[in-house]
């Protein structure tokens, strides 16, 4: 009889088949991780459209709230990648969990009380995005002490197929719920997940060891921060997805902060529309999840990369094309091929990060990492907003699709081009 408890190894010298069957902590990591995504599919739809239909806030107010719940990590992404590396990484998800459910929970209340404004969406943007840097650094920094390497491909590609499976559904049923009960009341959904969510981690029974004890002298937080910022800089392969990473977010997040506004006030494209929309462009997500091992096992992993991100992306422009009625389903292929592109990517990128750094520094340099990539995000909302509101919605949505392929060169004049596999030594650091 297996532990399944413990990391999952291999059998037979094969890896046994069905990780979710078979791996009892990974089946509930999945579970919850799927309805965490749900909740926040649901938070990206409604929360705009609650600014927008309720609290009639303009194109720029709107990029205000959805830069708010990137900020955190310009503030506290570094920090964040340190602490959680001196800590285990299971009681840090449990308390993000709760912080956004109590979060989520209370829009709809201040609703129903008629004391919900923008400044509260703010607040509340603001500070579940900072449980979300903490959720996001141990979760990563997490998934290698609970599967063997050998799992952690499927593992990547299960994690995230589930991701932008419930994406779909949580953005369908979030615009279905607004139109239906009132957008605030969409937001409801985001209560329940989160605490599933928490159950869900909180029933793994494989406990992490405790890091190892150090003594640390005044100046060391600094330090490790800097440790994870040169080890990220330093290394072409690394600095390469850092770089491209944070590029492509920051068009990404600039289009996507107006393209509610921009369906809902140029289309005219009503509220349950927009998340019919949303679902069924967002199938390309899952369809990059499906396809990406097999591709990377045919193609290569560094070949199937630049496949997928530099060939995909450059349909994102049929987006700025989008009319009423036909029209409309060159919104929903554009971002079918960017989702699929996109989430392809992170899968290979997330298999080539567990397995290529040290455990012990994987929290500081998925922390510096992410502090340029996700730090990007309020800066490309803030320019989407004011893009939008300098040059008019089509215009911009157009100029920022035109630039996300353009950010896939940073890829093709990197180490990348000439490796068809990429590289799963070791990093090494001090």
């Amino acid at each position: 009889m297996t532990d399944d408890s413990q990391p999952s190894r291999r059998r037979g010298g094969t890896v046994a088949s069905g990780l979710l069957r078979r791996h009892h902590d990974f089946r509930l990591l999945w579970a919850g991780e799927t309805a965490r995504a749900f909740g926040a599919s649901v938070t990206g739809l409604v929360l705009p459209l609650v600014a927008v239909s309720t609290l009639h806030a303009d194109t720029f107010l709107v990029s205000l709230i959805n830069a708010a719940t990137w900020v955190p990590w310009l503030v506290i992404g570094l920090p964040a990648g340190a602490w959680v590396d001196r800590i285990r990484r299971r009681p840090v998800m449990l308390a993000s969990d709760a912080v956004c459910c109590v979060l989520f929970a209370s829009i709809p209340l201040a609703a129903w009380a008629g004391w919900l404004s923008t400044a509260q969406l703010m607040v509340v943007a603001l500070l579940t995005g900072t449980a979300a840097v903490f959720f996001h650094t141990a979760y990563v920094a997490y998934l290698p002490t609970l599967l063997a390497p050998e799992d952690q491909a499927e593992g990547n590609a299960k994690l995230h197929g589930s991701d932008s499976a419930a994406g779909l559904v949580g953005i369908g049923s979030g615009g279905l719920v607004a139109q239906l009960f009132g957008v605030a009341n969409g937001l409801l959904a985001n209560t329940t997940t989160f605490l599933v969510s928490f159950v869900c981690v909180a029933r793994i029974r494989h406990r992490e060891p405790p890091p190892e004890p150090v003594e640390r002298a005044r100046g060391a937080l600094a330090r490790e921060i800097g440790e994870g910022l040169r080890m990220v800089a330093s290394d072409p392969y690394l600095r390469s997805f850092t770089l491209f990473g944070a590029t492509a977010n920051l068009v990404l997040t600039a289009y996507q902060s107006i393209a509610v506004v921009f369906l809902f006030q140029d289309v005219g494209v009503s509220s349950g529309m927009i998340g019919v929309m949303g679902t069924i462009g967002g199938l390309g997500s899952v369809l990059g999840a499906l396809v990406v091992r097999r591709t990377a096992d045919r193609l290569g992993s560094g070949r199937a990369l630049l496949l997928f991100e530099m060939g995909l992306l450059l349909f994102a422009p049929l987006m700025a094309f989008t009319s009423p009625g036909p029209g409309l389903l060159l919104y929903v292929a554009g971002s079918a091929a960017v989702g699929t592109g996109v989430v392809a990517g992170n899968i290979i990128k997330a298999g080539f990060l567990q397995r290529y750094c040290p455990s012990h520094a994987l929290g500081r340099i998925s922390a510096s990492s992410a502090f340029l990539n996700f730090g990007a995000m309020p800066l490309g909302a803030l320019l989407g907003g004011a893009l939008g509101t300098a040059i008019g919605l089509r215009p911009a949505f157009l100029a920022l699709t035109l630039l996300l392929p353009l950010s896939t060169l940073i890829l093709f004049f990197s180490p990348v081009r000439a490796q068809r596999e990429l590289p799963e030594r070791a990093l090494q650091t001090a």
